[in-house]
């Protein structure tokens, strides 16, 4: 009974949480860009050997291609999220320097299906919506969810966003697996979770 009164506010965060995203002007996303960028190479570590998930931009979504461009240029090993079913954990595929991205549906692009697969020590996280516990607003498709469950090691958790997503509480439910960081326009706020 608690999952789905959880569900049912969860879908109705949704809701007012793409309408605060999508009321944004393209000036102030593609601004805020390139501030969420700035923030994040100053105040979040990345070691050299580190893999770095990102994900392409659907929609209204903060655009991370400014944070990932960056990242390869310095030749850090970069992945982009493939859905490869509907129940299944996103494949990750590397993202090589030069090499084309194709369409992978749902409006994103990937590496092409012979891309090297790599295991995220960083994972940047879309969402809808964030509490200022750290709790992530998805989708509710739950593929996060699954690809987190099926690593061997649990990476760190940055979510993107704009500030104008933060919600005052998200329902967080067993499975759901809190950010370590979110970066908006605003700054960096990173979350302390008790083990």
């Amino acid at each position: 009974m608690a999952d789905s009164a959880a569900e049912q506010e969860k879908a109705e965060l949704r809701g007012k949480a793409h309408a605060a995203r999508a009321g944004l002007s393209d000036d102030f996303r593609a601004d805020a860009a390139r501030a969420v960028a700035s923030h994040f190479f100053d105040m979040v570590d990345v070691a050299p050997e580190d893999v770095v998930a990102g994900y392409w931009r659907i929609r209204d979504e903060l655009d991370c291609t400014p944070i990932l461009v960056r990242l390869m240029d310095s030749g850090q090993a970069v992945v982009l999220p493939v859905v490869v079913g509907s129940e299944e954990p996103l494949e990750m595929r590397v993202w090589e320097a030069d090499a084309p991205l194709y369409e992978a549906g749902f409006g994103t692009m990937a590496p092409a299906d012979h891309a090297p697969r790599a295991v995220p020590d960083l994972v940047l996280m879309p969402l809808l919506g964030f509490d200022h516990s750290g709790t992530r607003l998805g989708y509710g498709g739950g593929y996060y969810d699954r690809t987190l469950a099926a690593l061997p090691r649990k990476p760190l958790l940055v979510g993107l966003a704009f500030a104008a997503q933060e919600l005052s509480h998200v329902p967080r439910q067993e499975h759901d697996l809190p950010l370590d960081a979110v970066v908006t326009e605003t700054g960096v706020r990173f979350f302390e979770h008790s083990a």
